[in-house]
């Protein structure tokens, strides 16, 4: 299954510290709230410095997709400076964590997962003509940074920039990029056994 979810349609919510606001993109199961979610995916926009939402019991992975980045303070990691150029960082979403801005706003990529239950990974790719993903989790995301076409079993779909395909289960999927290069972020998220 492939489902088109589109930029403008990402849900806007405070955060659960009420620090700023999120766009949570998908979430499962899909009425889950911010308590009982098995896996999340969402969008923040931060623009001061302060503490970042404590989730017990869950596993994070942070990406910075625009501005100049971020310092994240993690209890147990230590300091990590996080730019759109930096990998995609993973800790525990129950570590006490802080961030500081570099030199402005930014906009983060955020996956949540719920400890035992689901493990996840977040890839960022770069599409260069047309490029073919094998996908094999139980649930795959890919997130459009720059616009892109996916070319899927049911056809072919143009992603906006921040707009997300999510497929269920095993497939191929082929993007091409709609000016050369796109990059995009792959989220791939398995159940734990």
């Amino acid at each position: 299954m492939v489902k088109h979810l589109r930029a403008a349609g990402h849900r806007r919510m405070p955060w659960k510290n009420g620090g700023g606001e999120t766009a949570e993109i998908a979430v499962h199961p899909e009425s889950a709230g911010l308590a009982d979610f098995g896996w999340r995916v969402s969008m923040a926009t931060v623009a001061s410095d302060g503490p970042f939402s404590l989730f017990p019991g869950i596993d994070r992975t942070l990406a910075v997709l625009t501005g100049a980045g971020i310092r994240l303070d993690v209890e147990g990691l230590g300091t990590r400076r996080l730019t759109p150029a930096s990998p995609p960082l993973p800790f525990p979403a129950d570590a006490p964590a802080g961030a500081r801005l570099i030199d402005g706003t930014i906009t983060d990529l955020n996956v949540m997962t719920r400890r035992g239950r689901y493990r996840h990974s977040l890839t960022p790719l770069t599409a260069t003509g047309r490029q073919t993903l094998a996908l094999a989790t139980r649930w795959t995301l890919l997130m459009a940074v720059d616009a892109l076409e996916a070319v899927t079993g049911e056809g072919t779909l143009r992603l906006a920039p921040l707009d997300v395909l999510v497929v269920e289960g095993a497939a191929q999927v082929t993007l091409a990029a709609a000016n050369g290069t796109a990059r995009c972020y792959r989220v791939a998220i398995e159940e734990e056994a």
